[in-house]
């Protein structure tokens, strides 16, 4: 009498097809070996797909079978080739180890004699049909998976700042995450601020208990997927390309491009690097050597009544520069007190950046029809690279090159086209936003000493556009933001005059505000 094995296989999507069970196979093979007078030795249960031989149970039964090499069983049992294997390649290897092994595969449903020859054509059809149904099948999942996102529908596990949901009619989508969607709009924001560098961001948003890891982070923050759009793949001839999406944004378009000018380095900003910065050395990085121009860093020396803090160069300079903490802080509050607007001359401060804004930005009309020239002109080169190609004189490769670069521009230029209308829609607003922005720079002191050191390195960073300098007990620096500049100026020139009005619209330059300056940021 022969010894079987019997091996029972379903997949997980295979649970509920009638004639998959585990149990109506069960049935079968111990029915069959009961009518051929087959002495069943185990059964092997196996939930797992057939793709591969990578199975938690057929691994371990091979293992045991190699160890009982002519004492095992005569014959492994199945119902049918695809619960065997699903890959034709693999499959052939497998019989060949399980002949070496003195075991004979066997389908109880398909039963083919391996010593025949002929026998290997049914073979290869048995084991090729499962193939070509799996091949088929994952296409399928590909195109519909493309096709839905093609409709705008996010595919997959959500990113972070979102949460995967399910309708009641059974379609899936993502939606905002009430506590982590805060945190992604904190990052973007304050990497298009530019006060710090991208990494110092990610441990900021660690240190304030949103943990993420330097891969994800920089993978998330290049995903269009918060500024409401859907990555289309390269699929054959179709290049990719981005869709709108059908969740919710996280932030705008113009921030999402910003933020990716930063990151591929096209745009330049000034960083206050975010250290591990002591509370008593808030300047540390912000400071360079009057003597060597490099960065100044900082330390504690200990002493008989306890520590203190230095702001020093690099002992490898050798250039001894060496500042108390102590002083240099207290000559920072000194030097923010020169930007405190003077009292009662809040309504001329409104006045004449009000005038600079409108004067160097122009009419919303100048700037759109500007805008939209530059579009036209791009779609006439793109216009004329289609001709060129249609007369031979461009290879294709270098058409899709222009194309793209064309389309590229194209795209951010509508974008800022769009936000010039948001810009104008909330320009009758502007002056209520200067007076809070005002307000905030009277009271700049006391918001500088109430801050913690992360703080008061962002009001120092919105301020002076490059690193400090200290000399001969003041600080040195030709660069300042364009707002606080201008007070400056205003205050200095207004010193003993009481009635120049006129006259200091007229002396005082013309420095060019930035688009959406925010009052709350200095």
């Amino acid at each position: 009498m022969k010894n079987a094995d019997l091996y029972v296989r379903v997949s997980t999507d295979e649970q509920a097809d009638k004639g998959y069970s585990q149990r109506d196979q069960e049935e079968r093979l111990i029915k069959y070996c009961e009518s051929n007078s087959i002495k069943v030795r185990k059964i092997i249960f196996e939930d797992h797909s057939a793709k591969t031989f990578n199975r938690p149970q057929w691994a371990k039964y091979l293992s045991e079978i190699k160890k009982q090499k002519g004492r095992g069983s005569d014959l492994v049992l199945f119902t049918k080739w695809d619960r065997f294997s699903r890959n034709a390649g693999d499959a052939y290897q497998m019989i060949a180890t399980l002949r070496k092994l003195e075991i004979d595969p066997q389908a109880i449903e398909q039963p083919l004699n391996m010593e025949i020859p002929e026998s290997k054509i049914m073979l290869a059809v048995y084991l090729a049909s499962p193939e070509v149904e799996n091949d088929r099948r994952a296409l399928n999942v590909k195109h519909g998976m493309r096709r839905a996102r093609k409709e705008g529908r996010y595919m997959g596990v959500a990113p972070i700042g979102y949460n995967n949901k399910t309708r009641e009619n059974g379609t899936k989508y993502i939606a905002p995450n009430l506590e982590e969607a805060p945190f992604m709009q904190w990052i973007f924001a304050a990497i298009a601020d530019g006060i710090f560098a991208p990494d110092q961001i990610r441990k900021l948003a660690n240190e304030k208990g949103f943990m993420i890891s330097r891969a994800n982070f920089y993978r998330e923050i290049r995903n269009p997927v918060y500024c409401g759009k859907i990555v289309i793949k390269q699929y054959k001839e179709e290049k990719e390309h981005l869709v709108n999406g059908l969740h919710e944004a996280l932030i705008s378009e113009a921030l999402f491009y910003k933020v990716q000018d930063i990151l591929q380095g096209n745009k330049i900003v000034m960083r206050a690097q975010a250290l591990k910065i002591h509370e008593a050395l808030p300047l540390q990085g912000l400071m360079e050597c009057a003597t060597c121009d490099r960065q100044l860093t900082g330390s504690a020396s200990k002493g008989r009544s306890g520590y203190y803090f230095y702001y020093h160069a690099q002992a490898s300079y050798g250039c001894g520069c060496r500042y108390k903490a102590d002083e240099i802080n207290n000559s920072i509050i000194m030097e923010l007190e020169k930007f405190i607007p003077r009292p009662g001359m809040a309504e001329l401060y409104k006045m004449v950046i009000m005038d600079i804004y409108k004067n160097n930005r122009g009419s919303i009309q100048d700037e759109r029809k500007d805008l939209m020239d530059k579009i036209e002109r791009l779609n006439d080169k793109l216009a004329n690279a289609r001709g060129l190609l249609f007369d031979g004189k461009v290879e294709p490769e270098d058409f899709v090159i222009m194309k793209k670069d064309c389309e590229a521009k194209i795209k951010r230029l509508e974008i800022c086209l769009t936000e010039i209308k948001v810009q104008h829609s909330s320009f009758a607003s502007l002056d209520t936003m200067i007076l809070k922005a005002i307000e905030a720079l009277s009271d700049l002191k006391n918001l500088y000493l109430k801050s913690d050191v992360v703080k008061k390195r962002e009001i120092l960073g919105s301020i002076f556009r490059k690193k400090l300098r200290f000399e001969k007990s003041e600080y040195r620096t030709g660069d300042l933001n364009e707002v606080v500049t201008l007070i400056f100026q205003i205050n200095n020139q207004l010193g003993h005059k009481k009635n120049g009005k006129e006259r200091l619209l007229k002396r005082l330059s013309r420095p060019v505000l930035r688009a959406g300056i925010e009052p709350a940021r200095l």
